[in-house]
């Protein structure tokens, strides 16, 4: 791998243009589109962005403007002034996407102005809740989206009074994902139709299907069970990847499959208690939990964390020690697989992450620094998208598009729905022998929720790719298709014969996507990895736990960054379809699910980079800073209440709306300072006042203030919110085996040309095997039952 920038290698996103007026939390939007080679225009004021002086600082430097605006190009123009618009709107003209939030002089032009100039534009509006609804308007922090998107409400421990606030940063830049995969999908709308398109895309909305989604597929250790049947309170869910102390740290698990579960056995001394078959059976193993892990417990605390990690991989368990942001700088293999780099040009000579991709096995990132202020002079240029030829209106995106889908669990999963949703032709190849796991389900039940989300509108095909004929079968699949979907570990495709230079051989257009826990290159490259076992060595484990609590770790139930990298390599893989427009050539993308993480923090790991002991640490729900902030408990059952009041402005707002407006006028609250060392008394001032109302009364209330609040809510209140309601954000899925429908999302974002996606059924494992053998290969009958009788390919009725 060639871990430096490549000025040869021919860029995904060469030729497309953005103009980039995104001032606010989502400005790695860009910086991702910069990184697949897109040629994005950074609008700021003649004075300069405000968010040049709003990120994290070290060593003098504001850190996060520097990560997420590298690669971009810059220009001034003052959006105040008729002049700046026009100049705006001229400029717009010249491009492929105009970016904007509601954070910028930019909100107030009119998109519809822009497309009326340039009818295939394509305009991204980001704000904290959408431009129409009940919410539009409202104001927003981390904090608020968390409990508003319902991740709060698993976050915690049940014997812990109040819920989890998570890591701040894992909300906005987990909405960025959702934000650049909505641009090449928009991309690919224009591709097909010729019409460009006006998005609204509510960060809410987007966290609601991107982290952790209550509607979405879930990971294999719930074996089935949606989040809407958890129990009101905060699950405890640390069985499912249990957390264990060794000598010197912790100690993470995953014990998922039979396979896995026999390596522990053995690890364990192969015990007695445990040599029952039935405990191949992830049920029973946690049923046993109160017996199997102390014992699990006793064998880790006499060994050093890299001695279990070392030994588990030998045994194939999944393993990880807990890391925090020292150790994640110091670790080698982050060296080795390309992810964090002294010679990048976003701090040359400064340890920081170096991008999200490998396309064409080079490590890409950014290519420049982040720009003066208004150092591009000459920014002139034309739209770079191509139409086809067969372009007409109401096409969907993905229309003629084959997709081999080989992924499994979520990313698998989520990743192939993603295309099938607009019109692609997903084929699941799957077999008994290496069953996906994301099928798994307590009950036994060929159908269940999570599967019917996260395999919609696909066809699935039992195929062994274990024998002979099984690969010539893949062989005449993979001549007749244009993309193949993985998720192995890295190797596992060339080792059945399919390395990118055997699939170019038998279909030069071909483009491969690969994701992995670790990456394709580095010591740990072949490390077995799991989402929980990437959070652990990224160091976010450590960062979602109550502080000096030593068993406080709430990220079990959680499923990230799995949603976040479906998201990332269904872009990189649009992009690298609108690149063979242009060359005829396949391609092939890589991601590691670390590097989300990774991508997320950048700002924090180059602030402990420069300055030891200045980077993330858990906080807890002391947020610092100021107050009133934090989590309150409401009048009802555990319902709770998040406000984040921020600044003079708002603690005066809030003050006036509990009913105690003379606390703004007292010198000892005068400066965020002074507030926050009587955080302790103001909040038991506020929390006496919100504990006389519901939470969504006082949220109400707050925000009518100007004062960020939200309610925490669950999966059934998004059902019924009134907002969401009103964007028509929630359709329906009619899934035969289930007896009653699903809720299900209608859309990334609320678009005016680009139609909802498709919300067809999902099949059982091997339902299609027979249509997809005869459509596609126009394989005839008695040679399918042949292969069948042979063991070469499988049926629904054999994986029941």
């Amino acid at each position: 791998m060639n871990l430096q920038r490549d000025t040869e290698l021919d860029l995904p996103l060469f030729g497309i243009r953005i103009l980039d007026a995104v001032d606010g939390p989502m400005q790695n939007v860009g910086r991702i589109l910069a990184d697949l080679g897109a040629d994005v225009i950074r609008v700021e004021s003649p004075g300069g962005s405000p968010a040049r002086r709003a990120g994290i600082t070290a060593a003098g430097r504001d850190l996060t403007f520097l990560i997420k605006n590298a690669g971009k190009r810059g220009v001034t123009m003052d959006l105040t002034a008729p002049e700046g618009v026009e100049s705006f709107a001229a400029l717009a003209e010249t491009v492929d996407v105009v970016l904007r939030d509601d954070r910028g002089d930019a909100a107030d032009i009119d998109p519809a102005a822009l497309r009326a100039r340039h009818p295939r534009l394509v305009v991204i509006d980001l704000s904290e809740f959408g431009r129409v609804g009940s919410r539009a308007g409202w104001q927003a922090t981390p904090d608020v989206h968390s409990a508003l998107s319902t991740v709060l409400s698993r976050s915690g421990l049940p014997d812990v009074p109040e819920p989890l606030l998570p890591p701040e940063f894992l909300l906005y830049e987990s909405a960025v994902a959702q934000a650049v995969w909505v641009v090449l999908l928009e991309l690919a709308h224009v591709r097909a139709t010729g019409d460009g398109d006006t998005v609204d895309l509510s960060v809410q909305e987007a966290l609601i299907q991107i982290l952790d989604p209550v509607f979405g597929v879930g990971g294999s250790a719930r074996a089935g069970v949606p989040l809407s049947d958890l129990p009101r309170g905060r699950p405890d869910a640390r069985h499912l990847y249990p957390i264990f102390p060794a000598q010197d740290g912790w100690v993470r698990i995953c014990v998922l499959s039979k396979r896995q579960w026999h390596g522990m056995f053995e690890w364990l001394g192969r015990p007695e208690e445990f040599a029952d078959p039935s405990f191949d059976n992830i049920r029973n193993r946690f049923a046993a939990a109160r017996t199997l892990y102390p014992m699990i417990g006793r064998m880790f605390a006499a060994m050093t964390v890299a001695d279990a990690v070392e030994r588990g991989q030998e045994l194939g368990v999944p393993t990880a020690g807990l890391a925090d942001a020292a150790d994640v700088l110091a670790e080698s293999a982050f060296h080795e697989n390309g992810s964090l780099v002294t010679d990048s040009p976003i701090l040359p000579g400064t340890l920081v992450h170096q991008g999200w991709f490998e396309i064409d096995d080079v490590r890409v990132g950014a290519r420049s620094s982040a720009p003066e202020v208004g150092e591009s002079t000459d920014v002139a240029g034309r739209p770079g998208l191509a139409v086809l030829e067969s372009a007409r209106a109401g096409r969907r995106p993905f229309e003629g598009l084959r997709v081999l889908d080989l992924g499994v669990i979520v990313v698998g999963s989520e990743l192939g729905r993603l295309f099938a949703d607009y019109g692609a032709e997903v084929i699941k190849i799957e077999s008994s022998a290496f069953p996906d796991g994301a099928r798994q389900s307590l009950t036994g039940d060929l159908m269940t929720e999570s599967v019917a989300w996260g395999l919609r509108n696909k066809r699935s095909l039992g195929l062994n790719l274990r024998t002979d004929e099984g690969r010539e079968l893949f062989r005449d699949l993979v001549a007749v298709s244009d993309v193949i979907l993985t998720n192995f570990k890295p190797g596992t495709l060339a080792s059945l014969g399919f390395d990118i230079e055997s699939l170019h051989r038998i279909n030069p257009g071909i483009i491969l996507s690969e994701s992995s826990a670790f990456g394709n290159h580095g010591s740990w490259s072949r490390r077995l990895g799991y989402g929980p076992l990437v959070r652990a060595s990224a160091g976010l484990s450590s960062l979602w736990t109550y502080p000096g609590s030593r068993d406080g770790f709430s990220d079990a139930i959680t499923i990230f960054p799995d949603h976040v990298v479906a998201r990332l390599n269904a872009a990189a893989i649009v992009a690298l379809l609108l690149r063979r427009d242009r060359t005829g050539m396949g391609g092939r993308v890589s991601t590691a699910q670390v590097d989300a993480i990774f991508g997320a923090m950048a700002d924090l790991l180059a602030a402990e980079a420069l300055e030891p002991g200045r980077g993330p640490r858990a906080e807890g729900n002391d947020r610092g800073e100021d107050a009133f902030r934090g989590v309150f408990a409401a009048h009802g059952d555990d319902d709770w209440l998040v406000v984040d009041a921020r600044g003079e402005d708002a603690f005066r707002a809030t003050a006036g709306i509990i009913g105690r407006a003379e606390l703004a006028d007292e010198a000892a609250y005068a400066t965020a300072a002074q507030r926050w060392s009587a955080r302790h008394e103001l909040r038991e001032i506020f929390a006496e006042w919100a504990s006389k109302r519901s939470a969504l009364d006082a949220a109400d209330a707050l925000q009518a203030a100007g004062v960020p609040a939200g309610a925490m809510l669950r999966a059934d209140d998004l059902r019924v919110d009134a907002h969401l309601s009103e964007r028509g954000v929630f359709g329906q899925i009619l899934q035969p085996q289930l007896s009653s429908p699903l809720v299900a999302n209608l859309g990334e974002a609320r678009t005016q040309t680009l139609a909802p996606p498709i919300t067809g059924p999902a099949p059982i494992a091997a339902e299609n095997t027979r249509e997809v053998l005869a459509d596609v290969l126009a394989v005839a009958p008695e040679e399918i039952q042949r292969l069948i009788d042979a063991g070469v390919v499988e049926e629904a009725s054999e994986l029941v």
